[in-house]
């Protein structure tokens, strides 16, 4: 998906990643990430029984949602509010831009790992470690040009591409979001946009409620819509006996 600025969008285009926690699992251990430890999980509703259900303690959650007019509005409406109001960001969020196109499902992985990288284990050398220290002091339009020049993340996501169960295709109106809490509060972190969304005060146990919150405020938005998905990259759940 395009950013909406054409001077910042990359003429490159990915296939889209699938939003499926196992393909999630295989593509992010492939590059490095601990996942016995920590691993994804679908979400399959936003009451309250379907959040209790997911393993805790949850260190960010995705979205997967369609971009519609009604969307593109409100995030219009969004900037605008934020450019009159300004909003308080910390200096500890990491974000990055989207240029690549269809590149939104890496772009949310890469900042739900990024905003715990002090939580998760990450094997040394692999290449999250190196991405992570090459672009921890890199600005987001930065770290997209980063994204856009690397062969080896393309590659890797390519083949996470071919992982999932849908066919791919490169025309797709979905888009990846991540919400992390960072600080005492919860971001919406969305390479598409101007820069982090500070949706106030959030302890870590409430990262999911509150990440569903802002979620079902998407979805009013779009009530007649159905392809919302929902995973938490969560604790991974005891293996039953």
């Amino acid at each position: 998906l395009k950013m909406s600025s054409p001077a910042a969008a990359s003429t490159k285009t990915w296939f889209p990643l699938e939003s499926n926690p196992t393909v999630m699992d295989t593509y992010m251990a492939n590059l490095g990430l601990d996942i016995q430890q920590y691993s994804f999980q679908d979400v399959l509703a936003t009451e309250d029984w379907a959040l209790d259900m997911v393993p805790k303690p949850v260190l960010g959650v995705l979205m997967v949602y369609p971009i519609k007019e009604s969307s593109e509005a409100y995030r219009h409406e969004e900037q605008e509010r934020i450019n009159r109001d300004g909003q308080h960001i910390s200096p500890s969020v990491y974000y990055m831009k989207q240029t690549v196109g269809n590149a939104c499902g890496t772009v949310g992985l890469l900042h739900c790992i990024g905003n715990v990288q002090n939580k998760v284990s990450i094997a040394s050398g692999s290449y999250l470690d190196r991405f992570y220290d090459k672009t921890s002091q890199y600005n987001p339009d930065e770290i997209a040009q980063f994204l856009n020049e690397d062969e080896e993340i393309e590659q890797t996501h390519e083949a996470a591409t071919m992982e999932g169960s849908s066919e791919r295709q490169e025309d797709v109106d979905t888009h990846f979001v991540c919400f992390s809490c960072v600080d005492g509060h919860l971001y919406e972190l969305d390479g598409r946009k101007s820069g982090p969304i500070n949706h106030g005060e959030c302890s870590e146990e409430e990262l999911l409620s509150k990440s569903v919150e802002v979620i079902k405020g998407f979805m009013a938005r779009d009530p007649e819509e159905m392809r919302f998905t929902i995973v938490a990259f969560t604790k991974r759940p005891e293996e039953e006996e």
